[in-house]
């Protein structure tokens, strides 16, 4: 009897380890697809969803408002007799290939569903999951991860994203992250869903703790990261899944942005303790689809905009050509007012343009005292120039003081015609400028032959050369004071604006600053012009210039040439009142160059520098006038006793018009007392 009792308790245990186990290996599920191909009869297909004959899972492909999904086809075990959601695993590769650049959507979703089909989702924005109507209701009973690519949900601004949510009964997802995967550093790397190569994920919920693991990453970097994208505590969890759920993928496309979904594999594990998901071989999956462009038609309207706006563009296009062109033609001719038609040596501005190469900046040779010098070529012009070159004096609007005077003036002046004055050839009026045309004269400036050159190479410029220069520049004073039908006074003459032509013969320059008299009748000007060290000591009384105040500005170029110094210095140093001391002392020949050596005309020596102090008399009425400097450097005449004379009367003059020391006179900025040129406008350099 006890035997039989005994036997019976056995075989109820044996029932009951059979049940068991037969129970635990249902609820148990695990599936591996190393592609779909062969396949086909364990996925349920729904919309637009299709394995294609290499074995890829293709959810959508690029047609504007699409859905499908694909389910495993039997349902898989979640919930436990104690009310608990169950762990599962899953792993799954995908490529997602947009339109454009620009223009993908709308992206999809792994998801846990009631249903294998979702018969009333719509595609866009709602992936195939969801629709209007029943978004965010809880009898819905699906969980989702979502792929988005487009943002913007409910708020139709479809801006492109790219971002990972768990969505619950909703597409509005309550836990949301930027794709990214964590390096070997710790570091956080961005990447693209939508970039056409394979990209694989890891999703692990772990039921006893209720937290939900997802790693995501392209499979090109070989290892899964140690660190997931999201680890998040999802008790809600519960509340959404069925005893029984179906799971697998849903994915839209929308009117404007589309994209195709690829599943190249998965594997899926539930059940257990820890239940894992068998890893996929991205060496094994079927090859990724080829990520081209799709070639996509414009519509009618848009077609017509760009023709639109393609021909506005064009018209704006030829309307700024032509006013170019209009503005350009502008610039190169002239506007010709009354007095101007039958003015003569006028030279067209486009042919000075041309000339100057459009005045280029490598073709500025100095500036004079209104504006820019230019070299130009004379052979594109019809110039009267014996050389191949010209100098073209471009004149600013704001240094101008009224055309029409100005204009009258240089009619006079471009009648003077001597050996040695700059030749003016003529001029051009454009708009505000006026340009005037000059010879080029090669050797550049006296200033340059006394000074610069001799510091650069040591050349040091002869006796001979300077006492032929001083006679020169004597004869074009002489000719510019007495000999032309009207009285010239220059009001400049300094070594800067004497230029050396190519025989060494003197040129006087720069006639800026010069003004005609009538002969007979005065000049007033109530402006002092001119340069510190040259002007004459009446100028600063009533700044009235003369005959005399020029021959008192040769004398001190005369001095200069002779001794190789500037006529002042640091101090209280003028070279009228040195050479007088010397003259007095009589070591008059003491102020010669000293670079000469004794390399110099003695006689003619002590003739210069006499001539210079006469000239530099502080009594313009003791001045000799430039006839008699002429007829005494060619010792036509005999040159007067030069007696002494003291300067503290023009000293004493200068303190009360200026204040303070002399020698601070000396050295006050020219632009605050004078309008000078500075430099040589034709100086070639």
């Amino acid at each position: 009897m006890g035997k039989a009792r005994s036997m019976v308790s056995l075989f109820f245990l044996v029932i009951f380890l059979v049940r068991a186990q037969r129970s635990t290996a249902e609820s148990t599920t695990e599936f591996i697809f190393q592609g779909f191909k062969g396949n086909q009869s364990d996925i349920q297909l729904q919309g637009d969803s299709t394995i294609t004959p290499n074995g890829l899972l293709r959810l959508t492909d690029r047609n504007s408002n699409l859905a499908g999904t694909a389910f495993y086809h039997k349902p898989v075990r979640l919930v436990d007799s104690n009310s608990s959601v169950r762990s599962f695993s899953t792993s799954f590769v995908f490529v997602i290939i947009p339109s454009s650049s620009v223009n993908g959507g709308f992206g999809f979703t792994f998801t846990l569903s009631p249903t294998p089909n979702r018969t009333d989702a719509e595609s866009a924005q709602y992936l195939g999951l969801l629709n209007e109507r029943n978004d965010g209701d809880p009898s819905n009973h699906v969980f989702a991860v979502e792929f988005d690519t487009v943002q913007g949900f409910k708020d139709d601004t479809n801006r492109i994203g790219n971002h990972i949510g768990l969505n619950f009964n909703s597409l509005s997802s309550e836990v949301q992250e930027p794709v990214a995967y964590f390096n070997k550093d710790g570091k956080k790397e961005d990447f693209q869903l939508a970039s056409g190569e394979p990209i694989q994920v890891f999703l692990d919920y772990d039921g006893p703790t209720k937290t939900l693991n997802l790693t995501v990453y392209p499979t090109r970097l070989g290892a899964k990261p140690r660190t997931p994208m999201i680890s998040q505590h999802v008790p809600k969890l519960l509340q959404v899944v069925q005893e029984e759920m179906f799971v697998g993928f849903t994915a839209a496309t929308g009117r404007d942005q589309s994209s195709a979904h690829y599943v190249m594999g998965w594997s899926f594990s539930s059940g257990g303790d820890r239940p894992v998901a068998a890893t996929l071989n991205p060496s094994e999956l079927p090859p990724s689809p080829p990520n081209r462009a799709k070639k996509r038609g414009y519509s009618g309207k848009v077609i017509a905009l760009i023709v639109a706006l393609t021909t506005v563009i064009l018209i704006m296009f030829l309307l700024s050509v032509i006013f170019m062109l209009y503005k350009r033609r502008l610039q190169q001719e002239e506007i010709l007012e009354d007095w101007e038609v039958d003015h003569p040596h006028r030279f067209r501005y486009k042919d000075l343009y041309a000339a100057t190469d459009g005045f280029k900046e490598n073709r500025i040779v100095g500036s004079g005292g209104f504006g820019t010098v230019y070299r130009g070529s004379s052979i594109k012009i019809k110039s009267s120039s014996s050389s191949d070159q010209i100098a073209v004096k471009k004149i600013t609007p704001n240094s101008m003081q009224g055309v029409r005077e100005f204009v009258a003036e240089i009619e006079s002046l471009g009648r003077l015609r001597h050996k040695n004055l700059v030749n003016l050839q003529g001029w051009c009026k454009h708009g505000n400028d006026l340009l005037l045309v000059y010879d080029y004269i090669p050797n550049g400036c006296l200033d340059s032959l006394l000074y610069s050159k001799p510091r650069r190479s040591g050349a040091v410029l002869s006796w001979n050369a300077r006492f032929q220069i001083a006679k020169g520049v004597a004869a074009g004073l002489l000719y510019l004071h007495e000999e032309w039908e009207k009285i010239v006074i220059h009001r400049d003459v300094k070594p800067s604006n004497v230029l050396i032509d190519e025989d060494m013969n003197p040129r006087l320059g720069d006639f800026g600053l010069a003004r005609l008299h009538e002969r007979g009748s005065l000049q007033h000007t109530t402006v002092v012009v001119g340069t510190i060290g040259y002007m004459a000591p009446e100028l600063t009384r009533n700044g009235n210039s003369s005959s005399a105040s020029d021959v008192f500005a040769f004398g001190v170029l005369l001095l200069e040439i002779v001794s190789g110094r500037k006529p002042t210095d640091s101090g209280s140093f003028f070279l009228g009142d040195w050479v007088m001391e010397l003259q007095v002392s009589g070591e008059i020949l003491g102020a010669v160059d000293p670079r000469l050596g004794s390399g110099f005309d003695e006689e003619e020596a002590r003739l210069a520098l006499a001539v210079g102090l006469l000239c530099c008399h502080p009594k313009m009425g003791y001045r000799p006038t430039m006839g008699m400097v002429h007829k005494y450097l060619n010792r036509d005449e005999d040159v007067p006793e030069v007696e002494e004379y003291s300067d503290s009367s023009r000293r004493s003059r200068l303190r009360s018009k200026y204040g303070g020391d002399v020698s601070s006179f000396d050295r006050v900025s020219s632009s605050s007392l004078t309008r000078i040129s500075s430099t040589s406008f034709i100086s070639a350099r």
